[in-house]
């Protein structure tokens, strides 16, 4: 019987090869998926995200990119994994949580990425690919390829935060980025009527200044040619796309979801313009494909499937191996300590800061420092003042107020092979930009073996008194974070050292800049470039009668309190970074003197304190001759009256508790 055609085709300029690989790159998802759904049912894959119905997206979008080109996809676009010729052994290990498919059994789905085939997967979080789709499109203009980047997220991602940063951002700075959405009809089990008040998701470009288009989603010849053209003209004249393509979800959100919230004649009207049903008659009516032919490139693909199916049952589970496990966190970075040969000046810590980085982009050439007001301006606190003239619009960039999108691109411009530092005008604000510091920077390397080459600079601290939104110290929320190191310097020389290295460092790093301390602490400090190495602790002062653990301020409180106390002897570690934690230090430290203070500008609860403390209990048990004393801030919000703030800090309680212990 033959098939109706209910999509109108116009196939001028395509010659019969390029229709007949439309045919057969939309054909082999639609197979597997049909696959997928029986192993799903026999309990052999545990979740499935069907694309039934919208194979024309990926599949035309994907052959319209080159190969070198780097797409973004969504958990509905197994079409760009197909068209892109990855073994399918490897997509069905990756599902299957097998050693062969690109997560190493870490992540499932299409939660993964592969730079061999240039394909950035997504994660949970669905907006947060935009902005590192901007990243890897700022990284093609900065060397001038003429490339193009694209990300593809669906009509509820459009609601979040990210989506409408990362278009502001690649309208501000121009960038060949084609956002693809696609609208399905419904997120979940909300219609796009509940989720936006347009008539077009489209529409939405003439808010930022950009292009945009609406293509017919279920039609993969028009979907092929218009998106060629486009992309055409965005490699020789580079800027942001918005595309809308308008198709149809016809199964669930996943498979256990169903569709009974989908009124029946809505699902009869998108069957009957099935993309693959219609080109398939189409291609039968103009004499294209034949019964026959359609049978055997049906049969060679199911083969393909059964075949590579085979491989990937037959490998063995993944046997969990600890220290395999430790060890890829982070990506391996090998540490090279550059001494300083030259003359030391007295510097202050802001001006150490502004030196490192200055002498940081003159050893390398790919790094890009992105932040509000950093151009022109110098930065709030004045740290990059001059460098725009000396590096120049490119490399120094004023951002929107944006914290995601900024952070995001940064990962994107590390997908790229770039390095980028970020500048939180404050600490505090890292708030707006927590999701993909913790969910994508510090993720990334552990679940694909990409790394995050970012440096995020984190002004903060209070003594200033500046409030509860820009004097926050909130390191803690980050050492808990597997995948991130966190690095915290109280004295010029330190803060330089371990910005070089932080810059250097291929895995992401939160530095943490003490505002109270920019311009109070000066120190000689060498002229020249120099590193300093991670995880090594530096004892300031040694003692028999107890041990001061501390960071940042705090390190000056300790020092301003065993003055005023000579008669104390105490060993004073100054931590420098708090992951990786000098351990080693501690201890023998704490085995000597038998009692230990932890000192922290944090409040208490939830702090590094309480877990420094925990260590030691763990492990310096037997040696202790008192409790582990934590010192901290009030359990409040840091208030804005400098007698409220002096009340919050610990500063001035820190002398009595020392007393205390050392009398215990």
């Amino acid at each position: 019987m033959k098939t109706s055609i209910n999509i109108e085709y116009d196939r001028s300029g395509l010659d019969n090869d390029t229709l007949l690989k439309l045919y057969k790159n939309i054909l082999k998802p639609r197979l597997i998926e049909e696959k997928m759904l029986i192993l799903l049912r026999q309990g052999k894959i545990s979740k499935w995200f069907s694309g039934i119905g919208q194979e024309a997206i990926s599949v035309g979008v994907t052959m319209a990119m080159k190969n070198d080109e780097y797409i973004l996809p969504m958990h509905r676009n197994l079409g760009v994994f197909t068209t892109r010729d990855i073994p399918l052994y490897r997509l069905f290990a990756q599902w299957q949580g097998k050693a062969s498919g690109f997560t190493k059994g870490r992540d499932r789905s299409f939660h993964f990425g592969t730079q061999q085939y240039k394909i950035v997967g997504m994660i949970s979080h669905l907006g947060t690919q935009l902005g590192v789709a901007d990243g890897i499109a700022l990284a093609s203009k900065l060397t001038k390829e003429k490339a193009v980047t694209t990300v593809f997220t669906g009509e509820g991602g459009t609601s979040e935060g990210d989506f409408h940063e990362a278009l502001n951002v690649a309208s501000v700075w121009q960038l060949p980025v084609l956002f693809c959405v696609e609208n399905n009809g419904y997120g979940l089990s909300t219609p796009t009527n509940e989720q936006y008040n347009c008539n077009d998701i489209a529409d939405r470009g003439i808010g930022y200044g950009i292009e945009s288009h609406i293509i017919d989603g279920n039609n993969v010849i028009e979907v092929y040619t218009k998106v060629n053209e486009i992309a055409k003209s965005v490699r020789e004249n580079p800027r942001p796309v918005l595309i809308e393509f308008k198709t149809f979800r016809m199964r669930g959100h996943e498979e256990a979801s169903g569709t009974k919230y989908v009124p029946q004649e809505l699902m009869d009207t998108w069957a009957a313009r099935d993309p693959l049903l219609n080109l398939q008659a189409f291609l039968k009516d103009k004499k294209l494909l034949t019964e026959s032919e359609e049978v055997e490139i049906k049969e060679n693909i199911i083969h393909e499937i059964n075949e590579h199916l085979e491989i990937s049952f037959n490998e063995d589970a993944i046997v969990p191996n600890l220290t395999k496990e430790l060890s890829d966190v982070y990506q391996d970075f090998k540490y090279q300590e550059v001494k300083s040969n030259s003359k030391f000046k007295e510097i202050r810590l802001i001006d150490a800061v502004s030196e490192s980085l200055k002498q940081s982009m003159e050893r390398h050439d790919n790094l890009i420092i992105m932040g509000q007001d950093i151009a022109e301006y110098g930065g709030a606190f004045k740290i990059t003042d001059g460098f725009l003239e000396r590096f120049g619009k490119d490399r120094i960039r004023n951002t929107p107020i944006c914290e995601s999108a900024i952070i995001e691109t940064g990962m994107g411009l590390s997908i790229a092979g770039m390095k980028s530092i970020v500048e939180m005008q404050f600490a505090d604000f890292i708030t707006s930009g927590f999701n993909p510091v913790v969910n994508y920077l510090a993720k990334s390397y552990y679940r694909w073996s990409q790394n995050a080459d970012v440096v995020i600079r984190m002004p903060c601290g209070g003594g200033v008194a500046a409030g509860p939104f820009h004097s926050q110290t909130n390191e803690a929320w980050f050492t808990k974070t597997p995948g991130l190191k966190v690095v915290y310097p109280a004295f010029p020389y330190d803060a330089k050292g371990l910005l070089n290295t932080a810059i250097n460092d291929s895995n992401p790093v939160l530095f943490f800049e003490h505002k109270g301390l920019y311009r109070s602490v000066r120190q000689n400090v060498p002229e020249d470039y120099y590193t300093l190495p991670f995880g090594k602790a530096s004892v300031l002062k040694v003692g028999k009668g107890i041990t001061i653990i501390a960071y940042g301020a705090a390190i000056h409180w300790a020092l301003n309190t065993l003055e005023n106390n000579s008669d104390i002897s105490a060993d004073l570690i100054d931590l420098r970074t708090l992951q990786p934690l000098d351990t080693e230090t501690i201890y023998n430290s704490v085995k000597k003197t038998g009692k230990a203070i932890i000192l922290q500008e944090d409040s208490l609860f939830g702090g590094i304190a309480s877990d420094i403390s925990s260590l030691i209990m763990e492990n310096c048990f037997e040696y202790l001759d008192a409790p582990v004393k934590r010192v901290a801030s009030i359990e409040t919000p840091i208030p804005f009256a400098s007698q409220l703030e002096q009340q919050y800090l610990p500063k001035n309680r820190f002398e009595a508790a020392l007393k205390e212990l050392s009398n215990y």
